[in-house]
């Protein structure tokens, strides 16, 4: 089996011994990102829609440096430390995203690197 690491400088990079993102085959499995700005490294200020839109930008952007798009997702897991940000998550994941739609689970979790809000890991398969 290989294994080959992807990576760009317009997503963050990872603050840990990982990958952004690693192919297996014809297979994309991206690293579960949260709202780091990547020109900064600093979680992005705003609510939950912001948050969430930054998340989404910078698992694009692993996307595009592995020569796919979001359109090649399918499967993305969404976790959020409040249930309550649910219908804000899925709005913004509506604006990245067309049908048919990737599967997905969305989780609440006690906690996020950076105390950040939400994070989103994605399987992408290539065509």
């Amino acid at each position: 089996m290989s294994r080959q690491p992807v990576s760009t400088d317009q997503a963050p990079a990872a603050i840990g011994p990982y990958s952004q993102a690693v192919r297996s085959g014809s297979l994309l499995f991206l690293s579960g990102q949260i709202p780091l700005d990547p020109a900064t490294g600093q979680l992005v200020q705003g609510d939950i829609v912001a948050q969430s839109r930054q998340v989404f930008d910078n698992l694009k952007a692993v996307c595009v440096a592995a020569g796919a798009g979001l359109g090649n997702i399918v499967r993305v897991g969404i976790y959020v430390v409040d249930l309550g940000d649910f219908a804000a998550v899925n709005a913004v994941m509506a604006e990245y995203f067309d049908a048919p739609y990737p599967a997905r689970s969305t989780i609440e979790v006690s906690g996020l690197p950076r105390a950040a809000r939400v994070e989103v890991d994605a399987i992408l398969a290539f065509d």
